[in-house]
């Protein structure tokens, strides 16, 4: 009996140290009427090219890539059109440097992006539009620019989504993400401060309107420099809001001491009753897997919600391999990673604690990442929640705070869509085994095992 009280009351203090951090971290306010969660791949395009052709002040778009295809050559188009009608508005594309040197894995063409990018400038002399690309490290493994978020005069058009044919579902696959509409110009201007303060103004940073550009490298202790300001530099605004109003709070960070990952950590150890996740890739990181492990102790109801390996975008029909590589192995590791997750976990399946569903639709992919909690937060990001994310990476993240449930309707609506094309994994052995795996990736996964290689690409990819 003193045993349980004495639980108890360790349960409810470390609540409360969690609740209050959250209740501490500076809000911005929101109004529920200029917030929009769009239900597919297709009306995100349609939206984000509508707002950028209303555009008068600024586009700033933010992403991994911007891919040369019909997707991403329409959203150029879109933007260039824009500018000439309007000279004065003023135009930043910033894209990863590294991902903009090299096509789509698999692919062997020699014209990539930054060809792309420099021809589109070199093609359009009259017209100003900066195209930017950023290292994060000395290497894309190391660490990329994974911030989302499309900043368009007061709106910001968020998104898991980079900006190609699949994402933007141009053709008759698409890569299926989470797309919200806000209006809010303090996060406008909170965004697109952090954005010019701290990247575009950054001596690392590479300007693709010159052709010298192909051959300017970045000085390795100029990066090393810059990435440690990034783990220091955060949004910077001050609260608006009260804790009992609808609110967001933007977050980005760099490292695992980031102002965002210690929010992550505190967001889901403040669970009341239950809480959702959503992962493409799964490959929790052990500081939050324990933290899973003590909510399911503690008799709360967990959801994860992850692709299916044959819809993760690193997937490629065996029978389809031109050339095999360590990167078509990666889907087979994740399900090894879900696998044995539920392997240990599976009472809580079979109490209906723990509840895993798996993601397949034909061929289309899920790139879906994602933490709701009880009916109150809504954490929105692009942070692939994996040790790569929380280490490697600069991720952003929107924390919604939504405590009197004015937005409680478009949630249900997100994850009953987002469901649609589950199904609830009831035990470990309904995921397949190494021994079922075609025979060169059984072989590789075999040897990578055996030299605890598997434990590497773990922490990297």
């Amino acid at each position: 009996m003193l045993y349980n009280i004495k639980k108890t009351y360790n349960n409810h203090f470390l609540y409360n140290k969690h609740n209050t951090f959250l209740t501490e971290l500076p809000k911005i306010t929101q109004k529920s009427s200029d917030f929009k969660i769009l239900n597919s791949p297709k009306e995100f395009n349609y939206v984000l090219l509508n707002t950028i052709s209303q555009a008068h002040k600024h586009i700033c778009l933010v992403t991994l890539y911007l891919e040369n295809d019909p997707g991403g050559k329409k959203i150029l188009d879109t933007i260039l059109e824009v500018k000439k009608n309007r000279p004065t508005i003023k135009i930043n594309i910033i894209v990863d440097w590294y991902r903009a040197q090299r096509t789509r894995f698999g692919e062997s063409i020699k014209y990539t992006n930054i060809h792309w990018y420099n021809n589109i400038i070199q093609n359009n002399p009259n017209i100003e539009l900066s195209i930017f690309g950023l290292p994060i490290h000395f290497s894309e493994i190391l660490g990329v620019l994974h911030l989302k978020g499309f900043i368009i005069d007061d709106t910001i058009l968020y998104s898991g989504a980079n900006l190609n044919n699949e994402y933007l579902h141009i053709n008759d696959k698409y890569r299926y993400d989470r797309y919200y509409f806000i209006k809010n110009a303090q996060l406008s201007a909170i965004m697109l401060n952090y954005i010019e303060k701290n990247l575009i103004n950054s001596k690392v940073i590479h300007n693709l309107d010159y052709k010298k550009s192909f051959l300017k490298k970045n000085n390795k202790n100029n990066i090393r420099l810059f990435r440690k300001f990034l783990k220091r530099t955060t949004y910077t605004y001050q609260n608006n809001a009260n804790f009992n109003e609808c609110s967001i709070i933007p977050l980005v960070g760099l490292g695992k001491n980031s102002i965002l990952n210690k929010t992550i950590y505190h967001l889901i150890s403040s669970v009341k009753q239950n809480m959702i996740l959503c992962t493409p890739y799964f490959n929790i990181p052990y500081s939050l897997n324990r933290v899973l492990y003590s909510l399911l102790q503690q008799g709360k109801t967990v959801e994860i919600i992850v692709g299916d390996k044959t819809a993760n975008d690193f997937y490629t029909p065996y029978q389809e391999y031109k050339s095999f590589k360590l990167i078509n192995v990666l889907p087979y590791l994740y399900e090894i990673n879900l696998r044995l997750f539920i392997q240990k976990l599976q009472n809580y399946i079979d109490n209906k604690q723990l509840i895993v569903r798996i993601w397949k639709k034909d061929h289309h992919g899920y790139h879906i990442k994602g933490i709701w909690i009880d009916d109150e937060w809504n954490l929105l990001t692009g942070s692939n929640l994996n040790p790569r994310s929380l280490k490697l990476d600069l991720e952003n993240a929107l924390l919604i705070h939504d405590p009197c449930h004015e937005l409680i309707h478009q949630k249900y609506q997100e994850l009953t869509q987002i469901r649609v094309f589950t199904k609830i994994i009831t035990h470990y052995t309904s995921l397949q085994n190494i021994s079922e795996y075609p025979v060169k990736i059984k072989r590789l996964i075999l040897r990578i095992r055996k030299i605890k290689f598997d434990k590497l690409i773990n922490q990297l990819l």
